[in-house]
């Protein structure tokens, strides 16, 4: 198999295109302590996808009857 290096550059619709194409998750996670006492913890998940491509891969994890169940 060979590879081939191509010269074009990219436009920024090809990029975000390609972005909601395939998804970006970013997973943070901060502890912030002094003396072994917990002062602040931030967690965080940023899923960059199209709808479409959330569904497809959450359906996969499970992730979807929490997010199809009716809030009361």
């Amino acid at each position: 198999m060979a590879v081939e290096k191509t010269n074009s550059s990219s436009s920024l619709a090809e990029v975000i295109d390609r972005i909601l194409d395939k998804g970006i998750v970013i997973d943070a996670w901060a502890r912030v302590s002094l003396v072994g006492i917990e002062l602040l913890a931030v967690e965080a998940r940023v899923v960059i996808a199209s709808v479409e491509t959330y569904l497809r891969y959450a359906e996969a994890v499970g992730l979807t009857a929490t997010a199809a169940a009716p809030t009361r």
